[in-house]
């Protein structure tokens, strides 16, 4: 089904479709080519359905604001608080996650309404015929007949209202308005004057202590308002109270109503200045253009033709993905809710939140330090500053919070990385304190790691997991300690990164849970799955989480006892039953093949591990079977989670040819591309070509490599060749060619080697 025309709307709407709104559907039968501006290749319904867990709505490039439909519905898959599957909408809000298994934000909701329906603030139904989304654009037209447009600058959201000539134009501002984890706990408006509210949504979910400010600026003067205090009638100045709610009426005419509304998470007053610096005037069309015209310069930091016209519209909208988090979270005064709960201001960098960082260290962090070299610092800075008030680098962050999601400390290798990449010139000493800090804490079952050398199974939950990340985490801390010189902890943190051996069975070639006595946990079952903190692997199951090992994958394969072995069972996990059993098996255990789970983290590097074992045709049939199989067009394209772009990411290197196995060591282990040609924009006005000749959908053995017109004859690439700048040429063919990279000496490097 291709996307309807608006066959009721006026001039100035029909004016904004020609920037390249559509929809995943329009996309299938009628795919752009990639000489059209990036922006219009991009599908942002892309993973509304499913379980992808991203949303439609305008944001631009890392952006504060992300303004998109709620549904209003209750679910795991309305995390984003839209999911394709839905014909209601119940607002649209200015804050969403995109991609994540937990929901929160849905801050400052409107919601347009005719006068007669105001005060019951039911939902609308929609058709998606009527709906339409680009990158920094979201149109739809409710069935009651009002037309809805939405764009953003980077601090402020941007409404457009189109109602019938002859109604009265009603609005309603819902600060209690929520869905599953997030709760209002104190919230207000005051009504500054007939074109300006102003107020704030404090709530608790998944961040315990979230604060929004807010300001709403209106193109017209209002005629009438009331303020709800819990449902009943405030003072018609100002309301406070656990969900307030403000009913607004403006006159009738053709104009559109237009809101401004920037938001602060320091004052009502950073949220004022957001909306006089970013959107001065009333002209909706040009706020488009200007959205536009970000998203084109960031997505054309990657030109890139694939092997299909369809593909292209895959791989821009993964890269589309990979740059909607961390979000900008400092206001144009600097300003913002610290991790310490206290009001903070910056120092020479713009303060972004929204680390993922359980997710986004394995790729998406990488390819920042290819693609977003103007951000980077506000990136690190922003971790240091969360150490700097929190007394350790984040786990999970969010809005000003420590949500302690998920294992490791990985905030650790994203610096670790930036640092031995040629980043954070100065602060080395400072960055290598914040990682002691993660690494000597006491919680998190650290303690546990350090006494025993691997975390007890009788002691704390999902200690296998644990200690395999630990392990990698302390990998990546050892590098740093041997770059400044510090021997003896390069020494002990090297000695630290070998905790994964002692849960390694030999007999069943899995990493197992282990006692305090030394004793194995049984019974055992590699396709048991407990997503609780009873489980041993957190989302998982031994199958997966086995392989994650990827600062020595030669230690690992000792482990196995030959290559062969190890192999073989690599081949296993991808051809074994996808059958889990335990009685709380996970759903984000998707896009299986065999047990190999895309859909989850945890197997994003495993298909690479042939290239360590000689074997990189294996890898490339693997990679080019996930990239054809586990990305599509549509709503339902994406096989699980995006997870603040890490599953987009993971495409985004896939198929431009090579993927970070281990995103500390600066290696990009090559496949199998999916691109004919790309050319990735580097700093100081560098560039990296890539062409696969012959490439195509059956053409998925790499026959020969050339770096520089130099016949490469290693299966892995570096960061600094990259960032040279130069050609990178894979000549593509039918039939594998066992003999390319198939010597020790051509591996990808491992461990201490």
């Amino acid at each position: 089904m291709t996307l309807r025309p608006y066959t009721s709307l006026a001039p100035g709407l029909l004016l904004l479709a020609g920037l390249g709104a559509c929809t995943g559907l329009e996309h299938e039968s009628s795919p752009k080519t990639a000489a059209a501006p990036p922006s219009t290749l991009v599908d942002p319904f892309i993973g509304t359905g499913g379980h992808g867990h991203t949303y439609p709505g305008a944001v631009l490039p890392f952006g504060m604001v992300q303004l998109s439909p709620d549904n209003g519905t209750q679910g795991w898959d309305w995390s984003s608080g839209y999911h394709y599957s839905d014909s209601l909408i119940a607002g649209f809000s200015h804050t969403h996650l995109s991609g994540t298994g937990i929901g929160d934000l849905y801050d400052i909701s409107l919601m347009p309404y005719y006068a007669a329906d105001l005060q019951q603030g039911e939902r609308q139904r929609f058709q998606h015929g009527r709906e339409a989304a680009s990158p920094g654009l979201y149109r739809v037209q409710l069935d009651n007949g009002i037309e809805v447009a939405l764009t953003a600058t980077r601090r402020v959201g941007l409404h457009q209202y189109r109602f019938p000539e002859d109604s009265a134009k009603t609005l309603a501002i819902d600060l209690g308005f929520h869905i599953n984890w997030d709760a209002p706990t104190d919230t207000y408006i005051r009504v500054v004057n007939d074109t300006l509210l102003t107020g704030y949504r404090k709530s608790t979910g998944w961040a315990k202590d979230q604060w929004v400010f807010f300001a709403a600026h209106f193109s017209q003067p209002l005629s009438s308002h009331r303020l709800q205090q819990e449902g009943s009638a405030a003072s018609t100045g100002e309301a406070r109270g656990q969900k307030v709610r403000a009913l607004l009426q403006f006159g009738a005419g053709p104009e559109p109503l237009l809101i401004k509304v920037g938001i602060s998470s320091a004052s009502e007053a950073g949220a004022l200045a957001n909306i006089q610096q970013e959107a001065p005037g009333w002209n909706f069309q040009q706020w488009v253009q200007q959205a536009h015209e970000s998203w084109n310069a960031e997505l054309g930091k990657i030109q890139a033709r694939l092997i299909s016209p369809a593909l292209d519209t895959v791989f821009y909208t993964a890269l589309y993905h990979t740059a909607l988090a961390p979000s900008l979270f400092s206001d144009v005064k600097g300003q913002y809710k610290g991790a310490n709960h206290q009001l903070q201001t910056t120092e020479g960098f713009e303060r972004y939140s929204v680390f993922s960082l359980w997710d986004t260290f394995r790729a998406a962090h990488p390819l920042y330090t290819i693609t977003q070299g103007e951000r980077l610092n506000d990136f690190f800075s922003s971790l240091m500053a969360f150490y700097h008030e929190y007394e350790l680098l984040p786990v999970w962050a969010l809005a000003g919070n420590e949500t302690n999601t998920m294992t490791g400390y990985h905030a650790v290798p994203v610096l670790a990385e930036a640092l031995l990449k040629g980043h954070l010139q100065g602060r080395e000493e400072e960055v290598y304190q914040a990682m002691l800090a993660s690494a000597e804490q006491n919680i998190r079952g650290t303690d546990l790691y350090r006494q025993w050398g691997y975390i007890p199974a009788d002691k704390d939950g999902w200690s296998v997991t644990k200690t395999l990340e630990y392990a990698f985490d302390d990998w990546a801390i050892a590098q740093v300690a041997k770059k400044l010189g510090k021997q003896q902890d390069y020494e002990t943190f090297m000695k630290r990164s070998a905790s994964y051996k002692p849960l390694f069975d030999r007999e069943t070639l899995f990493m197992r849970g282990k006692n305090s006595d030394g004793s194995w946990v049984s019974p055992f079952d590699p396709f048991h799955s407990e997503h609780g903190f009873e489980g041993m692997y957190i989302e998982g199951t031994a199958w997966q989480h086995s392989w994650f090992v990827p600062h020595d994958v030669q230690g690992l394969i000792s482990l196995f006892g030959s290559p062969a072995r190890f192999e073989q069972h690599l081949d296993s996990t991808f051809q074994v039953t996808s059958q889990m059993t335990g009685d709380n098996v996970s759903i984000d255990i998707t896009g299986l093949i065999g047990q190999y789970a895309h859909g989850n983290e945890p197997s994003h590097h495993i298909a690479y591990l042939y290239n360590y074992v000689g074997k990189a045709w294996k890898t490339q049939a693997r990679v080019r079977n996930i990239m054809e199989n586990m990305y599509t067009t549509g709503p339902e394209g994406l096989a699980g989670n995006d997870d603040c772009g890490q599953m987009s990411a993971w495409y985004v290197f896939s198929a431009l040819g090579f993927y970070p196995v281990n995103p500390v060591d600066g290696h990009y282990v090559l496949g199998s591309p999916l691109v004919r040609e790309a050319q990735l924009q580097l700093p100081e006005g560098k560039s990296f070509r890539i062409t696969a000749e012959n490439n195509s959908s059956s053409h998925v053995y790499v026959q020969d490599v050339f770096l520089n017109g130099k016949r490469l004859e290693r299966s892995y690439i570096t960061h600094e060749e990259i960032m040279q700048g130069g050609a990178l040429r894979f000549v593509m063919g039918l039939e594998p060619n066992k003999s390319w990279a198939s010597e020790r000496a051509h591996f990808p490097p491992s461990g201490t080697n």
